[in-house]
């Protein structure tokens, strides 16, 4: 389950690799992120992951929300 921050990082970061400008990533949120296999630390910075991506189209497509807090 991701917190509020979490999950809005996880859409900063989708948003990020389409190629929009996004707001900073919080590294807190980004590094529990990455521990949970979402995202991931490159040179190039925090990217995330086929499974982050996943999670992202799940719930735009209407699946439940993976929420706490």
């Amino acid at each position: 389950m991701l917190s509020l921050n979490e999950l809005t990082a996880l859409h900063n970061l989708a948003d990020k690799q389409a190629g929009e400008d996004v707001a900073w990533i919080n590294i807190s949120d980004a590094r529990a992120l990455t521990e949970l296999g979402l995202a991931r630390r490159t040179r190039a910075g925090w990217e995330i992951t086929p499974a982050g991506e996943a999670l992202v189209r799940a719930q735009s497509d209407g699946g439940p929300p993976k929420l706490v807090e």
